[in-house]
């Protein structure tokens, strides 16, 4: 939130009781799950990657191994993502550099809204922003993942 604040970025702050699915999430914030961004850590390869869709869309793993020409993926586990990046699943935000060092790639399903919620740092704090001020700020790679 600092780093929003620092950045003149408008956004909503909604504190909430823990939620663990994307669902509960959209429910805790009013919004609907589309403007949800699910945000997933990948490991491709060697090293590990940031994935943001809409809450209401899933992975689609075929076109992720197309784009990065490998055969595998797989999800980071709940002990690799805490010791990456102190989070637990469920409570990492939308953004690669400066705040989470990983490259940073955005579905379309995100660049459709007007609104991006997500939760920020936490399984209790939420943030609803403008997409237009999340891309500016977040500035990702963007192709086609979800399904």
């Amino acid at each position: 939130m600092k780093y929003l604040g620092s950045n003149s970025i408008e956004y909503r702050e909604i504190h909430h009781a823990p939620t663990r699915t994307s669902e509960e999430s959209a429910k805790a914030r009013g919004e609907d799950i589309s403007i949800g961004g699910k945000t997933i850590l990948l490991k491709i390869g060697d090293s590990y990657k940031l994935f943001v869709l809409s809450a209401s869309r899933k992975l689609d793993s075929s076109r992720i191994r197309t784009y990065f020409g490998v055969k595998r993926i797989r999800f980071a586990t709940g002990e690799e993502l805490f010791n990456l990046t102190g989070l637990v699943q469920g409570s990492v935000p939308p953004f690669g550099r400066p705040i989470l060092e990983f490259e940073l790639y955005v579905d379309n399903s995100i660049i459709k809204n007007k609104c991006i919620a997500f939760n920020a740092g936490s399984l209790t704090d939420s943030i609803v922003m403008a997409v237009n001020d999340y891309m500016k700020l977040a500035s990702p790679v963007i192709f086609d993942f979800s399904c």
